[in-house]
């Protein structure tokens, strides 16, 4: 072989890799072309979520019927205290000064009214024997009533006085935890316009709510009995759970949004839980197992004119109906289904083709080139000229 014949065969034989290069050069896979996602099987849980605080199920505040300065306390942050014990003492000074002058007037009034008894009886036997006019009788029996009707008020306010008195020693009404302490020795309550809250006593920490806020776009679905999961900033690693126990009528506006109050009842009886902590709340409104699993992004995908397969359109859908794009044959083919409830990452197919393994469309990562010319060049095919 000559020379120049070797020089010419080589020339062709780069030409043909060159043009098999160019070729397939932009010819890209269908996994360069898209981000793709599989349909799978597993469990949907559907949630409504809600920020709220944790409160017990009974908590009393504790106040004062009487004015006065505190003298002694007996009960202290955290302490647990049964029904009827003494939490503080308020000076008695007053209150038992106040009740030996309604004692004295006791027997004061008491001592008017043997009076009175006594001319009673006289001026009625004078009336008798016709002595004295009638006017006299009654004028002694007018002072009768009135001599009765002292010693009764005089009664009444030592009865007073004496109430006054044992409500200047604080007890507890319930047996539970003081989790507020709001005075100190030497402090000075006034209870001439509103009873002052001394203590606040949480009848049982193994049992609290949640009082979350829930948008009146998602309190439809919630149910009174519905499972739910929470968590609070203290235990970030752990999981609690409750369960939805009321959801009250009473409306709210927050930020222009109407929420509604709904109580979730916590079993606390590791006491973990302590009043005010923060928890964020998910609801479960409904869940099932073992369904054909499709991802969201997917139920979102679009694709643009360019990526259309060729001769394909996009499936009729009916009311209620989404459309997917799965992978057939290296091409992006539109399928229909029917989906039904969702999480943050999937949809329930309750109706459709798809199944377990499936591929499908997400995102577009390349466009794909027109049919007809792989290559790029016009024609699609690539030409040499030699001299």
């Amino acid at each position: 072989m000559s020379q120049s014949k070797l020089v010419i065969a080589v020339i062709l034989l780069l030409a043909g890799a060159a043009l098999i290069a160019w070729r397939y050069r932009d010819t890209p896979s269908p996994e360069s072309r898209y981000r793709l996602a599989a349909v799978e099987r597993g469990d949907i849980r559907q949630t409504v979520s809600a920020n709220g605080t944790l409160n017990p199920v009974v908590l009393v505040n504790v106040g004062t019927q009487v004015s006065g300065t505190v003298q002694r306390l007996y009960a202290d942050f955290n302490d647990r205290v049964t029904a009827g014990q003494v939490l503080a003492e308020l000076d008695p000074s007053l209150f038992q000064a106040q009740l030996a002058q309604s004692r004295a007037n006791i027997a004061n009034a008491q001592a008017a009214l043997k009076l009175a008894q006594a001319n009673e009886k006289r001026v009625r036997a004078l009336y008798g024997q016709d002595y004295v006019a009638r006017a006299e009788l009654d004028q002694a029996e007018q002072a009768l009533g009135a001599a009765r009707a002292q010693l009764a008020l005089a009664e009444a306010q030592s009865r007073r006085d004496q109430t006054n008195l044992r409500y200047s020693v604080i007890v507890s009404p319930v047996s539970g935890v003081v989790v507020s302490r709001n005075v100190d020795v030497g402090q000075t309550v006034a209870a001439s316009f509103q009873t002052p809250t001394l203590f606040s006593i949480a009848q049982d920490l193994r049992r609290m709510q949640i009082h979350t806020a829930v948008a009146e776009a998602d309190v439809g679905g919630v149910r009174v009995g519905q499972a739910v999961h929470f968590s609070v900033d203290a235990f970030p690693e752990r999981g609690f759970q409750g369960v939805v126990g009321q959801i009250r009528l009473n409306s709210q506006v927050q930020q222009n949004v109407v929420t509604y109050d709904v109580v979730v009842d916590v079993d606390n009886a590791d006491q973990t839980l302590l009043p005010g902590m923060t928890a964020f709340v998910n609801i479960v409104v409904a869940e099932r197992h073992d369904v054909l699993r499709v991802p969201l992004p997917a139920l979102r995908y679009k694709p643009s004119g360019e990526t259309a397969p060729a001769g394909r359109k996009p499936a009729e859908t009916r009311v209620g109906e989404k459309t997917v794009y799965r992978l057939e044959q290296d091409q992006a083919v539109p399928v229909a289904l029917r989906i039904g409830i969702a999480d943050g990452k999937f949809a329930e197919q309750t109706t459709g083709p798809l199944q377990a393994g499936d591929k499908l469309v997400v995102e577009e990562l390349q466009a794909s080139k027109r049919e007809g010319a792989p290559g790029g060049s016009p024609g699609g095919a690539f030409r040499f000229r030699m001299f």
